[in-house]
């Protein structure tokens, strides 16, 4: 295998390694050789402003690197450049998203992954480039599984699942680098702290330059059904994980985050919680939002919206954070909006839109997350295998007992 590939990543380490090794030679190098130039005067003033740009440039080059990866902002260069759409065909799925073809009617396709095969993503991530086949999106879903997964004692066991979304820009792998996900919670699922939890983390930059905000546009993007569908369906025809409302969840931060609190009260039919981290409701909170300029759109993907509108309350649990200015009083809106069988907790944050105050609360979200949806379960014959026109059923589970509510939440819309 070539190593060009690997030094240009834009994510790669050896390419930060590389703009590091530039900038030093482009400091070193004038000052070796500035009264070494030679020529007429203009000929050695263009030169020696020739490097003086190029050691600043450099600079700025690994500064940009540096950022890029600890804020996971963008994943490939067609990413930065905006040369990249991962939108094959956007057709009206009407709205439900399905486009008619139902959850859990279509053959079982498995999916095949492979090793991420990067460190910096933690150990037994895998990756698959995934097409799909209602919404006509496509792009690369990250997959890690419990430790539990491989144990010859749950060979016979389906397992809950959490969509992971970065913020925007933000890449797929923001989860699993910057916060650490898998760090964090393996000793907690293999001590029985929180559920073993099948993790996905799919691309959720699907335009240039532009954000979604998960929702379906149609003959722009159905983002909305590309993760509430196309990558639900992957995930339960490739691997034992429950296929009902009760064993799904999702998690975002940021822009991120208002999808996570957009998909569940909108489908309470596929996610039974969310986790909301420094999001919003407004979609046009987020400049780049293709759903923020009309505003029969605008109010339809607000999920404080959904909620106050909805024909009957949604049977879904949310937990959002965020300081105040930053999301806090949104989720406070939310909680207001809230009744039962909904039902919403609020922790207020300190500290800025960061990873670095985002990451330790994954632990306490993970347990709240682990009461509200089900554990593992048994399921009746095989757990992967063909469809028979019907989704497959699990016997009924329990959920993780005495969870408690992380510091500084509460709660409305509880009976």
């Amino acid at each position: 295998m070539s190593l060009l590939p690997d030094v240009m990543s834009l994510t790669g380490t050896p390419f930060f390694v590389t703009a590091i090794v530039a900038a030093v030679l482009a400091v070193v190098v004038p000052l070796l050789v500035w009264h070494r130039v030679g020529g007429p005067v203009v000929v050695r003033g263009a030169v020696r402003l020739f490097m003086v740009v190029t050691a600043q440039a450099s600079a700025v080059l690994v500064v940009f690197v540096a950022v890029n990866n600890a804020n996971g902002l963008y994943d490939t260069w067609g990413d930065l450049l905006g040369t990249e759409s991962h939108v094959a065909a956007a057709p009206d799925l009407g709205a439900d998203g399905t486009g008619g073809h139902g959850l859990g009617q279509e053959p079982r396709v498995r999916q095949s992954f492979a090793p991420a095969g990067d460190s910096d993503l933690g150990v037994g991530v895998r990756v698959t480039q995934l097409t799909g086949r209602v919404s006509g999106a496509e792009g690369e879903v990250y997959v890690w599984l419990p430790p539990q997964y491989d144990d010859p004692a749950y060979r016979n066991k389906a397992f809950p699942v959490v969509e992971l979304l970065p913020g925007h820009p933000g890449s797929a792998r923001d989860w699993f680098t910057n916060l650490d996900v898998t760090g964090q919670l393996r000793p907690m699922m293999a001590s029985g702290e929180v559920h073993p939890f099948i993790l996905v983390a799919p691309r959720t930059s699907l335009l240039a330059r532009q954000d979604t905000g998960c929702a379906n546009v149609p003959g722009v993007v159905n983002a909305d059904t590309w993760l509430s569908v196309d990558v639900r369906t992957m995930v339960t025809d490739t691997f034992r994980a429950l296929t009902g409302a009760d064993g799904w969840a999702v998690a975002g931060l940021s822009a991120g985050a208002h999808c996570s609190a957009k998909l569940t009260v909108e489908h309470p039919d596929r996610y039974r919680a969310g986790i909301a981290l420094s999001g919003y409701n407004d979609p046009a909170a987020e400049s780049g939002s293709i759903t923020a300029g009309d505003p029969a759109l605008r109010r339809a993907t607000d999920p404080l919206w959904m909620l106050t509108h909805a024909k009957r309350p949604p049977s879904v649990s949310l937990f959002l954070t965020g300081q105040p200015g930053d999301g806090y009083e949104d989720g406070l809106a939310l909680r207001a909006a809230a009744k039962p069988p909904t039902k919403v907790w609020v922790r207020q944050t300190s500290g800025g839109h960061l990873n670095a105050v985002w990451r330790p609360l994954l632990p306490d979200m993970f347990r709240w997350l682990s009461g509200q949806v089900s554990g593992v379960q048994t399921v009746k014959g095989s757990a992967v295998g063909p469809r028979t026109g019907r989704p497959r059923t699990v016997r009924p589970g329990g959920r993780a007992a005495d969870v408690r509510l992380p510091e500084g939440g509460s709660v409305r819309g509880e009976k």
